[in-house]
């Protein structure tokens, strides 16, 4: 048995941020979250959305203090601004860091006290949310994440070294608006990043033990767009088939991940870029991918998905599951990615046993989901394998 409950109204299709005037929004006042970069701005987008909710009638506050890893610190200063503009709903225009940062911004604007209390993971207290959240619209601009369709947000906790999902049922998107044109300004090195992780998403959500009818048709359906489209988004990012199709595979990798569960591969990536928060998630997904798959290919562990996988992703003579690495690593190549290094981001060998053995014992769930059980030695094993 498995039931799941997707409260969003998803509006997909190009052009899409021009209709937002059209569009029943959930409040009066809009705290509008951006990350500190200049893409939303140099690209017209946040322009254009102030014009679409000024035809509206709505006013909005711009909050735009989220790194690349949102942090503790800068959710609650959005929060802070959100409550003394009076915001009434969170509005996210950006990847998978605004649109995460919006959701727990909208907790934190509604519950008294710190964003740590909330966290039931760690040094978190795990105390009960006492008030429902702030109605969240996310408009995302990027094919990476999927937090467009789930219900939780990533956070670093600088003082601590953690990086943990904050979710609950009351946080999903009230609207999600996936516009394909939004993402034909994305470098071809973070359209690689971002699409590899919705890839992660897929497969992952796949090969768990979690995995349910509903989440295994979405992964492969997913999956095969990856296959077909990510390499041409990478190489033309204004091939606006490729982007329409990336932007659906990654929603369908949020879906995913609401409807099953992910596997250890992004616990021992947090972990990474909770002690080095300059590294992209998808970046560091795609340093430890190859040793993580093939640990449980060489196990035998369902054999038959990972040779599914491979075909999914376009080897369709797949026979045997080492065929699914041989996909991954054309697929890595084909991105420009296949040489990136832990030491590109300042990681060093001689703290990947530390890390290992904190990422299973911090951030446990996600192991329970796995094919096989890893083992502390055996995640130490994976990193030293990915390691260069």
């Amino acid at each position: 048995m498995f039931s799941f409950c997707i409260p969003t109204e998803f509006v997909f299709g190009v052009n899409a941020l021009k209709h937002v005037h059209e569009l029943k929004l959930p409040g009066s006042k809009a705290l509008i979250v951006i990350t500190n970069g200049k893409s939303v701005r140099a690209n017209g987008y946040l322009a254009e959305l102030e014009h679409q909710l000024t035809q509206s009638g709505i006013s909005f506050s711009v909050f735009d203090r989220i790194g690349p890893n949102p942090t503790k610190d800068s959710i609650m200063a959005g929060a802070a601004q959100a409550k003394k503009e009076d915001c009434d709903f969170v509005l996210a225009l950006g990847g998978g860091s605004p649109m995460d940062s919006a959701k727990v911004i909208a907790l934190m604007a509604t519950n008294p006290g710190d964003l740590w209390d909330y966290c039931i993971r760690g040094t978190g207290k795990g105390m009960p949310i006492q008030h429902k959240p702030l109605p969240i619209v996310c408009i995302t601009t990027t094919a990476g994440t999927g937090s467009e369709a789930d219900n939780s947000g990533m956070v670093n906790n600088i003082e601590t070294n953690e990086k943990y999902g904050i979710g609950h049922p009351s946080m999903f998107p009230t609207l999600s608006i996936i516009d394909p044109v939004l993402m034909t300004s994305v470098p071809p090195l973070q359209t690689a990043f971002q699409g590899l992780d919705t890839f992660y998403h897929l497969a992952e959500g796949y090969l768990s033990k979690k995995a349910n009818l509903f989440n295994e048709m979405f992964s492969i359906t997913g999956i095969e767009n990856v296959g077909k489209y990510l390499v041409r988004s990478v190489k033309d990012g204004k091939d606006l088939e490729a982007r329409e199709h990336m932007a659906f595979a990654n929603t369908l990798g949020g879906l995913v991940m609401s409807t099953g569960k992910l596997l250890s591969q992004h616990s021992l990536e947090h972990i990474l870029s909770a002690y080095h928060p300059n590294l992209p998630h998808g970046a560091g997904l795609i340093l430890i991918c190859r040793a993580y798959f093939a640990h449980f290919i060489h196990k035998g562990c369902c054999p038959d998905r990972f040779v599914r996988l491979a075909a999914a992703l376009g080897k369709k003579d797949a026979s045997k599951p080492e065929d699914f690495l041989e996909a991954l690593e054309n697929l890595l190549q084909d991105c420009g990615v296949a040489d990136i290094k832990m030491s590109d981001y300042g990681i060093t060998y001689e703290e990947l046993e530390h890390l290992a053995v904190e990422a299973r014992t911090t951030m446990a769930p996600l192991f329970e989901n796995d094919p096989a059980l890893l083992t502390p030695e055996e995640c130490i094993r994976i990193y030293h394998a990915s390691y260069s």
